[in-house]
């Protein structure tokens, strides 16, 4: 059997069914540039707000997810804001010297550097600083381009790279221009990309300028893959820049509809071959709760860390789920036909995607390395959420999968129990 990947312990919290709503997007939203002249700032109360969302307020964390620091910094964002003149990462810097630098972060990004905590924390533009006393610099000299100036009036260099903190770092140079590039971030998909930043030839053009990235598999793209958006067009295509923009509309119009038909043409041969193995096997027809209804959240039904197991590594005294230990990239499906609740960060559980089914009940998937649904996607059975991976508080690539009575954290009831009822032979 595979090693059990386990994830550490999470921090209550109560979700509102409003909290839940957040979309795979506003992980990695990265905003524009503001102008130089415009500083904006918060007050230590606000900055604290930030940490216990991202970081249950430890400002000296390092869980080796790549982000450090009370406010999760990027290594790229604290050396391109000018932390390392304090720290080498923010972790090992104090909690004065972070906020200096977020502050830094806020006047050229704005709060869309913490999509999900600082709409929690009430992070806004054009506050009063921060009461910080960062010190002087460790005798380390400053490398990094940034100005030697307060955190209250001073913006990011126009040459610093455009990174977010708690997602994944994302590339400032603007669309159609040569050497223009794109991060993928959660949530993500060629076509969303491809129509965003109006790429010719839609996302197969995207894809194939991308293939030596990207794989042999277009639906599969992971957060942090740089691709190339220039290269998507070939010099003889670059007249076609000119042409009526309703006519660029109707093309993508039409991709859209392509590649809607062969998810739809996916899901209904997944069905197919259902139905074939459930023939073959004898077993009788069930009625709707039945396995054609209902399947298992991936192909494979080995199970690591069973529900119920009880534990100091979970708050609520034992496991809330049942963790599948599969390797990254594997497909995680919908167990039922459902409407997507949640799709994006959920702090200890990585990326997630949240279901709420017909008989009331919410299915949680976790842990994830991509996201393939948004928020108000209406799935049915079988139909792919995303890929598996490690992200959150994990030991090791795996799918934790709960079942809830209610959207909120400690509503859990036994998963496999609730597939079996449904028909699930697992």
């Amino acid at each position: 059997m595979a090693a059990r990947g386990r994830h550490r312990r999470p921090r209550p919290r109560r979700v509102s069914r409003a909290s839940l709503a957040f979309t795979a997007g506003g992980a990695g939203v990265a905003l524009p540039l503001i102008g130089v002249g415009q500083a904006s700032a918060a007050s230590v109360d606000t900055w604290d707000k930030v940490a216990e969302c991202e970081s249950t307020d430890n400002w000296s964390i390092n869980t080796g997810n790549g982000y450090y620091g009370g406010l999760q910094f990027s290594q790229s964002t604290w050396e391109a804001y000018g932390g390392t003149s304090f720290a080498p990462r923010a972790d090992l810097a104090s909690k004065d010297q972070q906020i200096a630098i977020a502050e830094k972060v806020l006047d050229a990004q704005g709060p869309g550097a913490w999509p999900v905590c600082s709409v929690k924390a009430g992070l806004t533009r054009g506050g009063q600083p921060a009461d910080v006393t960062p010190g002087t610099a460790s005798g380390r000299t400053q490398t990094q381009a940034t100005p030697k100036a307060t955190p209250k009036t001073e913006s990011a260099p126009e040459a610093a790279p455009k990174a977010t903190t708690k997602a994944v770092d994302q590339s400032a140079a603007a669309t159609g221009r040569s050497g223009s590039s794109y991060t993928v971030v959660g949530g993500d998909t060629l076509s969303r990309i491809a129509d965003e930043r109006d790429v010719d030839g839609g996302w197969q053009r995207l894809y194939e300028a991308n293939r030596r990235v990207i794989g042999g598999d277009p639906d599969l793209i992971y957060p942090g893959q740089k691709l190339t958006l220039d290269g998507s067009r070939s010099p003889a295509a670059q007249p076609r820049e000119s042409r009526p923009r309703t006519e660029r509309t109707d093309q993508q119009a039409k991709q859209r509809t392509e590649q809607a038909n062969r998810a739809k043409q996916r899901v209904e041969q997944a069905n197919k071959a259902r139905e074939r193995a459930k023939k073959k096997s004898g077993s009788a027809a069930h009625p709707s709760s039945s396995s054609a209804s209902f399947t298992s959240p991936v192909a494979s039904h080995a199970v690591g860390t069973a529900y119920g197991v009880s534990g100091s590594n979970w708050s609520s005294g034992h496991h809330t789920g049942v963790d599948f230990p599969v390797a990254t990239g594997t497909q995680v499906r919908a167990v039922g036909s459902a409407e997507v609740v949640a799709a994006g960060w959920g702090g200890a559980y990585g990326y997630q995607v949240v279901l709420r089914h017909s008989d009331g009940m919410y299915s949680q998937y976790a842990h994830m390395s991509a996201l393939t649904v948004h928020v108000g996607q209406t799935v049915s059975a079988g139909q792919q959420l995303g890929r598996s991976g490690a992200t959150g508080n994990v030991t090791g690539p795996h799918v934790h999968f709960e079942v809830r009575t209610g959207p909120d954290y400690g509503s859990d009831v036994n998963p496999l129990a609730y597939l079996r009822s449904k028909g699930v032979q697992i």
